[in-house]
């Protein structure tokens, strides 16, 4: 049984109780109020008219009984009849006759009659009767005198009143009932709709599929909301699952190729160094020098490769443990000192285009929160980065210092690249089409040190031209001299990060106001 037909059935059960409780305390209210008043009424006037019209001592009557000199003052309406039973001589009054020419009362047994009221039905029509045995003085006979009233009006009274009862609460039971279920279908239409969705989910997939729904905020309302929500939440976290399962298969494929090109060349050489080695004599042409420049030349390969598939499994495991969540260790640390040890080691690292660091004193007594090694690396990763993709010109480093951050600026005079590029260079593996094949590398330094900066609470800005350049400001929290005291109290030395969120930093905007403003609070 369905909720609405079972919701309409405990509805209707509960007004048919309602009414017959209802419709029993009308009945009894008229019943006491009008039927018995008249019984009531007809008993107290029969007593009076026979007080008044016969005389009694003992049980006898002072005189014979003439029924004309009783019906002289007992009320029209009353119907009496007397019966003797010495002589069976039946008597009635003449308002009988207009009821039948046959109609008289049940005459009982004599010794049977007790006086009392009673109700008899005579040819279908009630009647309220009184009835007792007297013995008149003259003769001794005995007399049954039986006087009625008739109390059909008032049966009639109560007949219609049980039928209207009765019919006025089926048509009201019936009525209930067929509206009571339209709007119950209707109330529990919006169910329905929840229902066609989830199914259209479930045999589709089709987690766009959202209920409309315009009816007020009930229960119904409220659940259709909440799962509308739960539908949206759904939907973008599947969304974020297959971009997530994407960017796996994506990852994998990337690291398969940029692996196998090392373990490709790896392999070749060593068969050439296995095919030299095991030759009973030098081939034709060359000789044992040649043999041995060339044997040489294929391990210097293999070490290069070696390498390469080094840095890329290291690569690969930072970033690992990034997306396992891993937390780095941090310590308050004094930046000036760390910038200046990156800087003196990066002239060290290759590069074609002039090496021009700036003026640090900016960093003089600021500190972070943060991990040293993590740092560094992140900060080699940029200039290394930039070294990669400027063949001539100059890679420069400064300081800018906005509110309560610091921004380290590495910029180049490199090959830059297009606007609708700078979304996907923190990807994994991404690398931009003119430096594939070009440019060695295995595309995850950036991805690298993107998160090494959101472990650190910061953000990097990004400004590039096509063919001008390429500009990285990386943002941290500082500690200025006259709020280290106070920081480094409530810093913990093991795992704590300062809670200081960027202000209005927009990250990988180049166009952002702010992020102009701040390119020019040095």
């Amino acid at each position: 049984m369905s909720i609405r037909l079972r919701l309409t059935a405990w509805y209707s059960g509960i007004l048919a109780l309602t009414l017959l409780m209802f419709s029993a305390i009308i009945y009894t209210f008229v019943y006491y109020n009008t039927y018995q008043n008249t019984y009531d009424t007809w008993q107290s006037r029969i007593r009076e008219q026979i007080r008044q019209s016969i005389v009694e001592q003992n049980g006898m009557v002072t005189s014979d009984i003439n029924i004309e000199n009783l019906l002289k003052t007992i009320d029209s309406r009353l119907y009496v009849q007397m019966y003797y039973y010495d002589t069976g001589t039946l008597k009635q009054s003449t308002n009988m006759a207009f009821v039948s020419n046959t109609f008289k009362f049940d005459i009982p047994e004599f010794g049977n009659v007790t006086p009392d009221f009673s109700r008899v039905y005579k040819d279908g029509r009630p009647f309220l009767m009184y009835q007792q045995v007297l013995q008149t003085k003259a003769t001794g006979s005995p007399v049954l005198l039986q006087i009625a009233a008739s109390t059909e009006e008032a049966e009639n009274l109560l007949s219609d009143l049980r039928f209207i009862l009765v019919l006025g609460s089926l048509s009201t039971l019936i009525l209930a009932f067929t509206l009571g279920l339209f709007l119950a279908r209707k109330s529990m239409a919006p169910i329905g709709k929840v229902i066609e969705a989830a199914n259209a989910v479930q045999t589709s997939s089709d987690l766009s599929v959202r209920i409309d729904y315009t009816g007020p905020q009930d229960e119904v309302g409220q659940l259709i909301s909440t799962v509308n929500r739960m539908l949206g939440r759904t939907e973008h976290f599947y969304k974020d699952l297959e971009e997530s399962y994407r960017t796996q298969r994506r990852f994998v494929s990337d690291a398969s190729h940029e692996l196998r090109t090392p373990l490709t060349t790896i392999r070749g050489n060593t068969d050439l160094l296995k095919k030299i080695w095991t030759m009973q004599s030098a081939p034709s042409g060359l000789s044992e020098e040649d043999l041995k420049q060339m044997s040489v030349e294929a391990i210097g390969d293999i070490a290069d490769e070696s390498e390469r598939m080094s840095r890329l499994i290291g690569d690969m495991l930072s970033l690992a443990r990034a997306d396992a969540g891993q937390t780095m260790q941090k310590e308050l640390l004094q930046l000036g000192p760390l910038v200046e040890d990156v800087v003196r080691r990066a002239q060290f690292l290759p590069h074609r285009a002039e090496w021009a660091p700036g003026d640090l004193s900016a960093l003089d007594g600021i500190a972070v929160v943060g991990n040293k090694d993590y740092l560094q690396q992140m900060l080699f990763i940029f200039i290394e980065n930039a070294f990669k993709y400027t063949a001539e010109g100059q890679v420069s480093l400064d300081i800018l210092v906005y509110r309560q951050q610091v921004g380290i600026r590495v910029k180049d005079s490199g090959i830059g690249m297009d606007k609708d590029e700078v979304p996907h260079i923190f990807e994994r593996f991404y690398r931009a089409d003119e430096s594939r094949g070009k440019t060695p590398g295995t595309g995850l330094g950036l991805s690298i040190a993107k998160w090494i900066i959101d472990e650190h609470k910061g953000s990097v800005e990004v400004v590039t031209v096509k063919g001008e350049g390429t500009t990285f400001i990386i943002w941290l929290p500082a500690l200025f001299p006259e709020i280290q005291a106070a920081s480094a109290a409530e810093t913990s030395s093991e795992e704590e990060v300062i809670d200081v969120e960027p202000d209005d930093i927009e990250k990988n905007d180049p166009e952002s106001e702010d992020a102009k403003s701040r390119r020019n609070a040095k």
